[in-house]
């Protein structure tokens, strides 16, 4: 290729080179510059990576441009020619396939799923926008494939010193790993929606514990004005506890009381017996100002659920109805405590749920996760319903003081789990 040389010495050229084939959907010229060039090259102006060229170029047209378009062809009798109309669709379907060859030839080379741009969007975010369900679906199956490798990582523990004589195979084998690990974890950084490790600035259980609380009109925030729970979430709570909690007389445990939400809701069902895994000193301290220690039917366990749920296992208590909603815990401490603990909580014919808030900031990360947990739980012996309800429009000054909004979507799935069979 006479390029070569010159790509080689002019990063800049390369990266256009590269830009322009992913925009033209020239997957032959695609799959030649990637062989020396990068697939996560950033337009200087735009940060635009090859995806988002890739699926920027297959927009599609806008209903008041193909009605002008139709209005405009007619054959000279009058009547409306449907010729055009064929051939723009069959155009527009010849892009759409042309467009997602390009995007899994890219997502085969190593670009990032969730790279942003200057407008803060992934190349799903831009896909969901533009209406390109079938790209959009790609890059949510990227997604998935990509945390459920970075999930999977994390469960292997390093290799000691000690070596055979395929050591350095190893190691090199290893080291490969170890870089796809590192380029997932980049694009965390810039999107840390979905990372189990946790970001700078975000909270951290240990920290979070340790904090002082607020417990404002509606809603609680830490010393670092993180929303821990806010009030919005009272509908999402009692649509949860009526189908956790159908009739009275259940047996239910809550981890996480927070404001006591559903735990309220939970009451008013009568459950036979009531506990709650509270771990938050100054959320406890409350629950006994407001009279929780001395309701009927309640137990109150003090500390983490980790240290708590093996305790109440070893009694051999079992629940009909279990929800887990903790915070400033990653997608880890769920999928542990729904792999490890449940086989010893939940009644046969239960059913539990937890606060589905993963990645809720970016609709592409929701959607990766809602995956994601259905695979993992489907492993662990669970099958999931989901429960899709409207969340309104904030009210005005609802998140003023919040450091971060936890949520920023439209629908909320929620997820009702009972055991396979």
């Amino acid at each position: 290729m006479n390029d070569q040389p010159l790509m080689e010495e002019d990063p800049e050229i390369q990266t256009q080179l590269i830009l322009l084939a992913a925009s033209k959907h020239d997957v032959e010229a695609l799959r030649t510059l990637l062989r020396s060039g990068s697939a996560n090259v950033q337009d200087p102006e735009t940060g635009f990576t090859p995806l988002h060229v890739a699926i920027a170029a297959c927009e599609l047209p806008s209903p008041a441009a193909v009605d002008k378009h139709d209005s405009e062809e007619t054959h000279e009798n009058g009547y409306v020619s449907d010729k055009v109309g064929t051939a723009q669709h069959d155009g527009e379907e010849a892009d759409m396939l042309a467009s997602a060859k390009t995007v899994r030839l890219l997502l085969q080379n190593g670009a990032i799923w969730n790279d942003v741009d200057r407008n803060d969007e992934t190349p799903g975010c831009l896909a969901l926008r533009l209406g390109l369900k079938e790209l959009y679906e790609i890059m949510v199956d990227a997604g998935v494939r990509a945390e459920m490798l970075l999930n999977r990582l994390d469960e292997y523990e390093p290799l000691d010193d000690a070596s055979d004589a395929d050591g350095d195979d190893e190691a090199d084998r290893d080291k490969e790993v170890i870089d796809i690990h590192r380029q997932e974890n980049t694009a965390d950084e810039k999107d840390p929606n979905l990372s189990n490790a946790s970001p700078a600035g975000e909270p951290r259980n240990e920290d979070y514990l340790q904090s002082s609380l607020r417990f404002q009109d509606g809603r609680i925030l830490d010393d670092m004005d993180n929303g821990v729970m806010m009030a919005w979430e009272t509908d999402i709570m009692k649509r949860t506890s009526d189908l956790l909690c159908p009739k009275p007389g259940l047996r239910v445990l809550n981890i996480g009381h927070g404001m006591g939400i559903i735990d309220g809701f939970f009451q008013e069902m009568l459950p036979s017996h009531h506990h709650i895994v509270e771990a938050h000193p100054a959320v406890l301290a409350r629950m006994k100002g407001n009279g929780w220690y001395e309701k009927p039917n309640v137990t109150i366990h003090e500390g983490r659920w980790q240290e708590i749920v093996p305790k109440v296992i070893e009694q051999g208590i079992l629940f009909d109805a279990i929800y887990f909603d903790t915070f400033a815990e990653d997608y880890k401490a769920l999928r542990d405590f729904f792999s490890d603990c449940l086989i010893g909580l939940l009644e046969d014919g239960g059913k539990w749920g937890f606060f589905n808030g993963l990645g809720a900031d970016r609709q592409i990360c929701y959607d990766v996760y809602a995956k994601v947990v259905e695979m993992d739980l489907f492993e662990a012996g669970f099958d999931i319903e989901w429960d899709t309800m409207h969340v309104p429009e904030a009210n005005k000054g609802e998140w003023d003081g919040i450091k971060r909004r936890y949520w920023t979507l439209q629908a909320y799935k929620l997820p009702i789990c009972s055991f396979i069979g």
